[in-house]
């Protein structure tokens, strides 16, 4: 069998067991609307997507994921619940001389339900666990709503909790956020010098000495900017008991029942992170009644901070835990906002998840590509 027809047959194999576990084949465009999806992406993969333009559609890109497509799909009349699976080509840029294909095969599988969003999460990963048992993969799970829930918790304004939430998915710049509303790391130079000369003048006194106007901003939104610094400057600094209890849950890396006693533990000091945590146990039982050994299955406060922006619950992924040089070979993860956006305001829970045939494939032919 050449490569190709190797391939296709495994996701065609995987396709298969998603059909079995009830889910309703479906295809996405090749092409996708850019200016309506792209956003949802998150700054990666807006980065790294192949964007044309066309004379009577607009701005197009080639499909980066299937996902958002299918979520598009289901909010526009899909039944309640509903399971859908597919299997194709997504197209990423990749970084040069990293040697990962910019064109490769997804196979998925994503589940909208309400009755039960915990055990609809065990049910995903589950079946992808069963999928890929035969290999000798590492499984890791998270949940980006603890997170979330964390930086509700702080003392501070909302503006500043909006921009740790907005960079949760850029690691260094929420590290750098933090380092600064707490007061350890000093506004740059220039947003310094910017601050005390507003102080002094205020926002329209300054503009009124700023020139003729240029650029695309209109007057009226670069002055609320600059009252928005103002602001921020005279915002308290987050309390350091607070700051090193969120460090703490985004260090936190343990067996999944131990991480959740030391979230436990963490509820006393930030009672609000509770309901995230009564969650991530209600999980934890669904998993195992769904057979997965939870003792000893990772959970990583801060995975999936690198991967799609749409995420905002359970997340997962099975890495090869000899080469941490390879993309995940499934990945997947809880999006209940994301339905809300692209339905409009309506909403469903939904999780689901991909995994990259070819490098299954590759894995069980005796070793990591």
């Amino acid at each position: 069998m050449s490569g190709k027809s190797a391939l296709r047959a495994e996701a065609a194999r995987l396709l298969a067991l998603f059909v079995a576990a009830g889910a309703t084949p479906v295809e996405a465009d090749l092409l996708l609307p850019a200016e309506t999806l792209l956003d949802l992406y998150g700054e990666d993969i807006r980065a790294r997507a192949y964007v044309t333009h066309d004379p009577d559609r607009g701005e197009l890109m080639l499909r980066p994921d299937f996902t958002v497509p299918v979520v598009q799909m289901h909010m526009q009349g899909g039944a309640d619940p509903a399971r859908y699976c597919y299997q194709g080509e997504v197209f990423r840029t990749q970084a040069a001389g990293s040697g990962r294909p910019s064109e490769y095969l997804q196979v998925g599988y994503e589940v909208f339900d309400r009755a039960d969003p915990t055990r609809a999460d065990a049910e995903v990963f589950a079946l992808f666990a069963r999928a890929l048992g035969a290999l000798d993969l590492r499984a890791v799970t998270g949940d980006i709503s603890i997170v979330s829930a964390a930086i509700d918790t702080l003392a501070t304004s909302e503006a500043r909790k909006a921009a740790l939430r907005r960079h949760i998915w850029r690691p260094r710049r929420f590290r750098a956020l933090i380092d600064r509303f707490t007061g350890k790391q000093p506004a740059p130079p220039a947003r310094a010098a910017l601050i005390a000369a507003m102080a002094a003048k205020g926002g329209e006194g300054l503009m009124a000495k700023a020139g003729p106007e240029i650029g695309l901003r209109a007057r009226q939104e670069v002055t609320e900017r600059l009252e928005a610094l103002l602001a921020d400057a005279a915002t308290p600094p987050i309390p350091a008991p607070q700051a090193e209890v969120l460090s703490a849950i985004l260090t936190l890396k343990a067996m999944m029942p131990d991480a959740h006693e030391q979230l436990r533990d963490i509820c006393v000091d930030l009672p609000g992170l509770q309901p995230a945590v009564d969650r991530l146990e209600a999980r934890m039982q669904a998993l195992g009644a769904a057979g997965v050994d939870v003792a000893h299955l990772p959970f990583e406060a801060s995975f999936g901070r690198t991967t799609m922006e749409y995420y905002d619950g359970f997340v997962f992924g099975f890495l090869v835990p000899t080469r941490p040089d390879l993309p995940l070979v499934a990945s997947g993860g809880r999006y209940d906002a994301l339905t809300r956006i692209l339905g409009a305001g309506r909403a469903i829970p939904a999780v689901g998840g991909v995994i990259r045939p070819e490098l299954v494939l590759r894995l069980a032919a005796g070793g990591a590509p």
